[in-house]
């Protein structure tokens, strides 16, 4: 039951990075246009000739200032369509439309109620706000975070539903839209009676933390920090910057919710002449912990390093350390430590919360996108000006910061021998395998085709690190995790993933997190254009990848005549029926290196004569492709099969498929997996030859191909000993 939740909670945690990550670039048109368009900052620059009112640059900084606030004026419609898009599992763009749509209705749905109860009289102060030019509840962000989350869930489940002959028009996609509206209409005539209450619950939740002082924002800190490991922090600091649990204030005579929002309503009004400390005691802690403490670290890990390794750490340590310095992003340090030193993490927490407590305690008023780091410092600290932020208290306490993190962390490190970069006494040397490395591996063979580059060679580490392509269920990204779903958590291999050039990797159930930086998105890219080109259905065994298979396949696949003589004694562990009707060959005589091969396992092939699939186990579907040319299950006795239907049938995009089940599903032998059209396999120029193949072969002693020929569907054809 955890797992579960911290699954789904690490998929809203990522669902957010999607708005999210608008707001760095709204917050500098912002920064920019509302800076130096105050008559105040420009007098104090001696810029009003230049960028005065009337002048060019005074117009086009306007535009900027506008473009960065039209963006968090309209966040909870961004957040309902960056929701959608982020827990979507396929199809991302029809959830996006369907959750603008299912924004609308709700909104003017509550709107319409509120002109039935009788106005905006029958509700309580600053609880009716303008939504899109609709007048509505006051939902902020959460509004949209239930519209987004709301969809994806209808659009998961009805994405690829079936409807009678006379309404297929409106079946698939299509439907997504239709069921979204319809119950975003009952969801917003509901929330004008639900959402008062709960919205004074937030009121009053709001104004407890308000009320906590400095010991509140210690802990807000310390807990922003704690569960950055397990990617559940922007779940934790998002309702505090986005919405009323971080206060309300009054700016421009228009009510605002959230700490951020009211940092950037300050931000762009030029009669403010003091940001809320209430407000940005939420944001100003990252800057001394980011800029100064951080990079002391680095500078204590480099400092304890053995003398020979430390070129090699330096080079790694100080990159690490200007990213943390100028963009806040701090996990590529962090996880260097965190993973061999996890007494260094906790004190990290510790002093993170104390952090956040300093600024509040010198009232410094900078705000920040989200990153903390001194681009963030420069644009909302010092070019506000120190009476208007209090930013100089920054340098101030980073510098003490700097200087406790070096010398605490050099002692704890020598004291406890804590193996830090450079520390380790160990030589090998795990590596990625180049495309060189795979053609003198496997000596020619069609997985040499399959690493073109270093980034194949990347992907390929990765599905072998998370249980192979079959295992994984869903792929995203945050700003540096890859955030993965797997079907098995006991098949990941926590060692490749971490040689894959990894900071660090959280596995939790079937929850699965690499850490690497502010590059995973590339890396998240390359993965899914590996997997949707077919290339991972290529890939040989973990163990003939990496040189390790204590069998070749020459060795395992025997001739007919020497199977039956070393194995006739074997006791029969599984039978496997067909899954198809048709005639049944060996599988070295499928038309396809790498399933000839049996580098992706022992089985055999079907030229079919009908395009119906069905199970040849009973056990769980492992893994529809997104394409439905390929299906992979497991047995309830732990057998593996992958039936993959024709060849190169993956660049049909799923043309001419129809699946009848999903990954998770339990199925019965016979039970209809899949249906093809031959013909139109043929007609786009590729074999309908399907392999089936045992993926786990090397569990087993031997798998043995027991009927050749006519087959029909639930004929007995494999036995595995």
């Amino acid at each position: 039951m955890k797992d579960q939740i911290f699954g789904v909670l690490q998929r809203v945690g990522r669902s957010f990075m999607l708005p999210i990550a608008i707001l760095p670039v709204a917050g500098l048109f912002l920064g920019i246009g509302g800076s130096f368009t105050n008559p105040t900052t420009l007098e104090t620059y001696g810029l009003t000739n230049i960028m005065g009112e009337g002048t060019i640059l005074h117009n086009i900084l306007l535009v900027m200032n506008s473009a960065g606030g039209i963006v968090f004026d309209n966040l909870p419609l961004i957040f309902a369509i960056g929701c959608a898009i982020g827990m979507a599992k396929s199809e991302k763009a029809t959830a996006a439309l369907a959750a603008a749509i299912a924004f609308l209705v709700m909104h003017a749905s509550i709107g319409s109620m509120i002109t039935v109860a009788g106005g905006t009289d029958a509700y309580l102060d600053g609880s009716v706000a303008s939504v899109l030019g609709i007048e509505s509840l006051q939902m902020g962000v959460f509004g949209g975070m239930i519209v987004g989350l709301g969809v994806a869930a209808l659009h998961n489940r009805y994405y690829k539903i079936q409807l009678p002959t006379a309404l297929s028009f409106f079946e698939g996609t299509r439907f997504v839209p239709i069921v979204s509206a319809i119950v975003f209409l009952v969801v917003g005539i509901l929330m004008s009676y639900i959402w008062p209450p709960i919205q004074a619950g937030i009121y009053a939740v709001g104004e407890l933390v308000q009320g906590s002082g400095y010991a509140g924002t210690w802990l807000y800190g310390f807990m922003e920090r704690l569960l950055i490991p397990f990617g559940l922090h922007h779940v934790f600091y998002l309702p505090f910057w986005q919405t009323a649990v971080g206060g309300t204030l009054e700016v421009s005579g228009q009510l605002i919710e959230g700490a951020q929002n009211i940092f950037f309503a300050q931000l762009s009004d030029p009669t403010v002449t003091k940001f809320s400390v209430e407000a940005t005691r939420f944001m100003s802690g990252k800057f001394p912990l980011m800029i100064f403490g951080l990079p002391g670290a680095a500078l204590a890990m480099y400092r304890t390093a053995k003398p020979e390794n430390r070129k090699v750490t330096g080079g790694l340590l100080l990159s690490a350390a200007l990213t943390s310095m100028l963009t806040g992003i701090t996990e590529p340090l962090e996880f260097t430590f965190l993973f061999v030193a996890m007494p260094l993490y906790a004190i990290h927490c510790v002093l993170a919360g104390a952090a956040y407590m300093l600024m509040h305690i010198f009232q410094v008023g900078v705000g920040m996108t989200f990153s903390g780091g001194f681009i963030d410092m420069f644009l909302y600290g010092i070019l506000q000006g120190n009476a208007k932020t209090n930013w100089i208290w920054i340098v101030i306490v980073g510098i003490f910061y700097f200087v406790v993190y070096y010398f605490l962390f050099t002692f704890l490190i020598k004291k406890f021998n804590y193996k830090t970069p450079g520390r380790d006494d160990s030589t090998e040397e795990i590596k990625l395998y180049t495309r060189a490395d795979m053609n003198a591996k496997n000596n020619g063979t069609a997985a040499t085709t399959v690493i073109e580059n270093e980034a194949d060679a990347l992907s390929a580490a990765i599905i072998y690190g998370l249980g192979g392509a079959a295992n994984i269920v869903d792929v995203d990204s945050c700003a540096t995790r890859l955030r993965t779903t797997v079907a098995n958590g006991d098949l990941v291999d926590q060692d490749i993933l971490n040689a894959s050039g990894a900071a660090g990797v959280m596995h939790k159930g079937n929850g699965v997190q690499v850490i690497y930086g502010p590059r995973v998105s590339n890396i998240k890219s390359n993965l899914e254009e590996f997997i949707q080109a077919g290339k991972a259905a290529q890939l040989p065994s973990k163990e003939e990848f990496y040189g390790n298979a204590a069998n070749t396949v020459a060795e395992t696949q025997t001739t007919e005549t020497e199977t039956v003589s070393d194995t006739a004694s074997l006791a029969v562990i599984a039978t496997i029926q067909s899954p198809m009707s048709g005639t049944a060959m060996n599988l070295s005589e499928v038309p396809d290196p790498a399933f000839a091969s049996g580098a992706l396992g022992n089985g055999f092939g079907v030229e079919p004569n009908d395009g119906k699939v069905t199970s040849p186990i009973t056990g769980q579907v492992m893994m529809v492709f997104e394409t439905k040319h390929a299906i992979g299950l497991v047995a309830e006795n732990g057998v593996e099969v992958m039936i993959h239907v024709g060849l190169d049938t993956v660049n049909m995009k799923g043309e001419g498929f129809t699946a009848h089940v999903k990954a998770g599903d339990q199925v019965k032998v016979g039970d209809l997996l899949l249906e093809v059209d031959l013909d139109a396999v043929k007609a786009a120029g590729h074999p309908t030859v399907t392999p089936i193949v045992i993926t786990n072969t090397a569990n087993y002693q031997a798998v043995e191909l027991t009927k050749t020929g006519d087959i029909q569907h639930g004929d007995d054809i494999l036995t595995i000993k």
